[in-house]
This record gives C-alpha cells, structure tokens and sequence, in this order.
C-alpha cells in the first residue's frame, strides 16, 4: 500500500475512533484490511451525517450533499488519484477496488439525509422503515461488501437481505436512544401512528414523558419491533467467517443491551443517554469472538425457530 493511501485510512480510522465509539469497537475485531475499509465507509458516511446535522441552511446542506454524491460518482468511476488532497476519497476508492461495495448504498444514505433535510415525518412504519433502509439497512448491504460470505455457507443469498435487516434494527434502537435529543433538533422519527395510539403525539420536549401518556408502552411496543428486527438480522451471523461474524456480533450485542437497558427504565432516555459500561462492550466483544452468537443462532435455524 502506497504511503498516500496508508494516510488515508489513518485519517478515517481516526475519524471513526472518535466519533463512533461503538462502531470502532466492533471493527477492531477484523483484520487490517478490512477494518480499514470499514473505516473508510464510516468517514463516508459521517461526512454525509454531519452535512444533515451541521448548522447550515437547508439550500446549502442540499447543495454540499450534491456535491457528496459527485464525489462519489468519481469513486464509482475510479477517477480519485492516489494524491488526491480528500483523504475520505482516496480511501474509499481504495476500498472499492479491493472489495465489492454496493457503491449504489451511499447514494441511498444521500437520499435519507435529503430527507431529514427537507424535514421529513413519518406516519407509519412502513414510512419509516423506507427511511431506515437508505441511512442503515443501505450501510448493512456495504458492509457485507467488505465481510463477505464464508464459502458453502447455506442461505447466502438472502444474506444481504439479513445485512439490511440488521441495520434497520440498529436504527430503530438509535431513534429510542436518541428521542430527546431528536426533538431538542426539531425531528421526530418514531412513527405518528404510533405516538398517537400511546397519547405521545405532544413530543418529548421535557425530561417526563408527555401529560397522561403511556410512554412506557409505547417504548416496549418498539422494542419488540426492534427485537424482532435483530433477530431477523441475526441469521447472518452464521454466513460470515469468524472475525466479521464477531465484528457484526459485537456491534449488534451492543446495540441489544443497549435495547435491554431502555426496556428496563423507558424513561431513561428522556433524561440523557443510555450507553453502555467498557467492561459489558468488553464482555459482547469476548462472545462475538467465542462464535457463541453465531453457534446460536445456527442452532435456532436448524430446529426452524429462528
């Protein structure tokens, strides 16, 4: 690997240490050349986030995000140089020569962040879960390009289906976790079908649920769908060699426990943010490497309750 590539990915591992704790945590797990890679794709992806979050009026987060997506239709065309003065570029088009990426994903993202641009609800699930697929079952399907299937493992064709699956379930814990903050930004994802039915149409504005609400209820109803989500997702585990299987194993593990500890006090989240202790990450990363996931999960299968 050139000198100017090798800085490249320094940049985005960096980029992705800092600002994805989780995420890196699970991505230490893989072999160099894929963690790079990985890496790549997140610094992406967090450049595309932070235009849909950054302080800038709507035009002109509409304009740089345009912009993202020529840059990316360079990357797709292998017209970024290896002295090329974007880092995240350089990077990337790297990882696209040496993997299959579904390049057509982060146009997907673009297309999400469009619209929490343009200030999107949604009414129902179904609303939703489109929007879900473009920011996180999109980056599910790229991160599959990197892992790979293990050769003869069975079902693999429905394996980016499960990759896809799994993000959603990742993005639906995100939104629970992130409901105040949300409204503090003037968002709201979780579906008004759903806030109706549990009298929280009002909004969580304030660190008590909304006046004669059942914000528990509504909690534990999208748990379950979250739940029900991963272990759709986690039929993938199986397909994946050993360290992508403990990568995909550790950052989901994380984001379950993050769901158990919502499920456990609903009202957590209305008062700051639920995050997880370094020794429980430590304990997800030691079971993802152990297989004890994936073991599971390919014995559900084979009794046809997964």
């Amino acid at each position: 690997m050139s000198p100017p590539v090798q800085a490249a990915y320094s940049y985005c591992e960096a980029v992705t240490g800092q600002q994805a704790r989780n995420f890196a945590y699970g991505i230490r797990l893989l072999p160099n050349e894929k963690r790079q890679a990985m890496s790549a794709l997140y610094a992406f992806s967090r450049r595309v986030d932070d235009i849909g979050d950054g302080e800038l009026d709507p035009e002109t987060k509409r304009s740089r995000l345009e912009s993202t997506r020529e840059l990316l239709e360079r990357i797709r065309k292998d017209a970024v140089d290896e002295d090329d003065t974007d880092p995240v570029a350089v990077a990337l088009a790297d990882a696209a020569r040496r993997f299959p990426l579904p390049l057509d994903g982060l146009d997907e993202l673009i297309d999400g962040v469009l619209m929490d641009v343009r200030g999107a609800t949604y009414e129902t699930w179904g609303d939703l879960r489109a929007y879900c697929r473009c920011v996180a079952g999109a980056i599910g399907r790229l991160s599959l390009g990197v892992f790979g299937t293990s050769p003869g493992a069975p079902g693999t064709e429905r394996a980016a289906e499960y990759a896809d699956t799994l993000g959603l379930a990742l993005q639906l814990t995100n939104i629970l976790r992130d409901v105040r903050e949300d409204a503090g930004n003037g968002r709201t994802y979780l579906p008004a079908d759903d806030l109706a039915k549990f009298g929280c149409s009002a909004g969580f504005h304030r660190a008590a649920p909304p006046t004669g609400s059942d914000f528990a209820g509504l909690v534990h109803f999208e748990v379950r769908r979250a739940r029900a989500l991963f272990a759709e997702g986690y039929r993938l585990l199986p397909m994946l060699d050993r360290r992508s299987g403990a990568c995909v194993a550790a950052m989901a593990g994380i984001y379950r426990r993050l769901l158990d500890r919502i499920e456990r006090d609903p009202g957590a989240v209305l008062r700051g943010r639920v995050s997880l202790p370094g020794h429980e990450k430590a304990y997800v990363a030691v079971r993802g490497l152990s297989g004890m996931d994936a073991r599971h999960v390919s014995r559900l299968t084979a009794r046809g309750r997964a």
